[in-house]
């Protein structure tokens, strides 16, 4: 744990918990994995414990556009793709970019404190329902067409 966090059991079976999992749970997600083994635990508590962990830099929260907020335990810099249709959220393994991102401080007087780059698309198992491609309902502006 951070050395300024105080490491209560509740935090340390949250981070434990978040660590074992690749799904980017949610908060509720959270806290029914971590009521199995805290009977006692409430909502509340494993919501204010999640934005201390994320503040603390333990875990990661991911504020993705149009979806409720999600948590990874991986704090190293990576990105995340975001299904449209089911909402799955997936890490999206970019090296290159992150050349990229890093090569931003660079090319002005700006400190970056956070970065943020979102992709969406539909899952395999989305675009794979009933042997069809689903196209969910997404207006223009929001779609963005190669070519």
């Amino acid at each position: 744990m951070n050395r300024n966090l105080r490491a209560t059991a509740q935090r340390k079976l949250i981070v434990e918990e978040l660590r074992k999992l690749n799904s980017h749970p949610t908060a509720n997600e959270i806290y029914e994995i971590v009521r199995a083994k805290l009977p006692k635990i409430s909502l509340g508590t494993v919501y204010r414990n999640l934005e201390i962990l994320s503040e603390s830099g333990l875990i990661q929260k991911l504020e993705m556009a149009g979806s409720q907020r999600r948590f990874d335990g991986t704090v190293e810099d990576h990105f995340h793709v975001k299904c449209i249709s089911c909402e799955r959220v997936s890490d999206a393994e970019l090296p290159f970019l992150k050349e990229i991102l890093d090569s931003i401080e660079g090319v002005n007087d700006y400190k970056i404190m956070q970065r943020r780059l979102e992709f969406s698309g539909l899952c395999p198992k989305c675009r794979n329902k009933n042997g069809e491609m689903e196209q969910p309902e997404v207006s223009g502006w929001e779609r963005h067409e190669a070519g």
